[in-house]
């Protein structure tokens, strides 16, 4: 519950792994999951301690990356470009090492080192044109430190290439780039306008119940709940049925 529900909605799924850990805390599945649930709902101090529980009973460098960036949500940055250069970053596989390049380069630029930031993207995974999962976030994290640091045109071309490479719309590198050449979305109707259809449905909605009564001639209309067709009585004959 907590996987399937953390990405649309992390402080339910951070409520599950609560759950979960007072029932088997011992487990480091349970831990890793813990911690993910606290990182997403920005409880760093929590997640940074579920990561290492989970590290110390796996013995795995896996996570190594995220606690780091643990580390800068706490506002320490220094920590996290310490964790950059540990001997554990050897230990990760490509992904891991590229996730390590981005905390660290995000950690420069907390720091206001944005052109070190930028050098800290660079690099033989970045100059690739093969396409990994891990492509259009790199590609995105350096043309977002080169706008920040004035290079605009480099920039435009660098989220066009997260764009090229991002088929699951991982970021939001095509809403940079309409930003970039003065594109600007408005919606065509305003907020005090109303679709036709939804302005019926309402008046449809609002409309008189199954009785209504007809003030000129006394007649009153009744559903028979049989067929649906709609029944014309007089309230003389109304009344006496109902006497019956």
């Amino acid at each position: 519950m907590v996987a399937r529900l953390l990405d649309e909605d992390p402080e339910q799924a951070y409520a599950y792994s609560r759950i979960a850990l007072r029932l088997a805390s011992r487990v480091a599945a349970v831990r890793e999951a813990a911690g993910f649930a606290a990182y997403a709902t920005q409880k760093y101090a929590e997640a940074l301690a579920e990561f290492r529980a989970s590290r110390r009973m796996t013995g795995s460098v896996d996570l190594w990356p995220v606690m780091a960036d643990c580390e800068r949500g706490l506002g320490r940055p220094e920590r996290a470009m310490d964790m950059a250069g540990g001997p554990e970053v050897q230990k990760l596989d490509k992904a891991g090492q590229v996730e390590m390049r981005l905390v660290a380069a995000g950690a420069r630029r907390d720091m206001g080192q944005i052109d070190a930031a930028i050098v800290t993207l660079q690099g033989p995974e970045l100059a690739s044109s093969s396409v990994h999962s891990w492509t259009p976030r790199l590609r995105y994290a350096y043309a977002d430190a080169l706008l920040e640091a004035g290079r605009e045109d480099e920039a435009r071309e660098w989220f066009g290439k997260a764009l090229e490479a991002d088929k699951d719309g991982a970021t939001d590198a095509s809403d940079r780039l309409a930003q970039l050449d003065g594109v600007e979305f408005v919606d065509a109707m305003g907020e005090d306008d109303e679709h036709p259809a939804v302005a019926e449905a309402e008046a449809e909605a609002e409309a008189p119940g199954a009785a209504e009564q007809d003030e000129d001639d006394g007649v009153e209309e009744y559903y028979d709940e049989d067929d649906l067709e709609i029944e014309e009585v007089d309230d003389d004959d109304a009344e006496g049925s109902a006497k019956a």
